[in-house]
């Protein structure tokens, strides 16, 4: 059984479409809903995704971690992590899975540097991924093309093994820098994503830079 979770926060405009689409490619969408103030749960649950709320807003991390709980509970073979802005492009989810398949992988990371599909903001492309990439490779060893890519499919092995304690975004660090510190195989994958917006700030960037040397560092 594959199990789309779906962080989402104020989604109530996009969440439906993307919770139909989804329905599509894999067996069962599970929307954690993180405090969020307009009616993105109900938009939701009307498309026919399970919804687990979180009563204030904890953060992404918090949420994917939620939904991980609620998957190996239910017994999911796979999870796949998958945005509810709308930014991801479901067409990705099929070949993904055959690329995981093929190579034996227990979780796949998206990239949008392995080819030329995704429109990525100046900002986004010649600053704040290049500093996250110098940051993750000097600190915790990690040698991905795409730092901070929301879209990944986990295996029942690496559901179990990853636990997610950054609450917020700093998980996309903390989640490959688990991976490359256990015996969990990889594989990357290049996925398209639409920008509707210019996502994560710099102030939003050095936030994550923050928490992980807090959390790995100084605690």
């Amino acid at each position: 059984m594959l199990v789309a979770i779906v962080p989402s926060y104020n989604e109530a405009k996009r969440i439906g479409s993307v919770v139909r689409n989804l329905f599509n490619h894999v067996d069962l969408v599970v929307v954690v809903d993180d405090g969020s103030k307009d009616n993105t749960a109900t938009v939701a649950k009307e498309a026919g995704a399970i919804v687990l709320k979180h009563e204030i807003n904890r953060g992404q991390g918090a949420s994917l971690q939620t939904g991980h709980d609620y998957a190996l509970m239910i017994g999911a073979d796979q999870v796949l992590h998958f945005d509810g802005d709308g930014q991801f492009d479901v067409t990705d989810i099929e070949p993904a899975l055959k690329k995981m398949k093929e190579s034996k992988a227990d979780i796949l990371f998206g990239s949008r540097f392995l080819d030329n599909k995704s429109n990525m903001p100046f900002l986004k492309r010649y600053f704040i991924h290049p500093l996250g990439k110098i940051f993750n490779r000097i600190f915790f060893k990690i040698k991905l093309t795409d730092v901070h890519n929301g879209f990944r499919i986990l295996n029942k092995r690496a559901l179990e093994i990853i636990k997610i304690k950054q609450d917020r975004m700093a998980h996309a660090t903390e989640i490959p820098a688990q991976v490359f510190k256990s015996d969990l195989h990889w594989v990357e994958f290049p996925v398209k994503v639409h920008y509707y917006t210019y996502g994560q700030s710099g102030r939003g960037a050095i936030k994550i830079i923050k928490d992980l040397i807090f959390d790995n560092f100084i605690k």
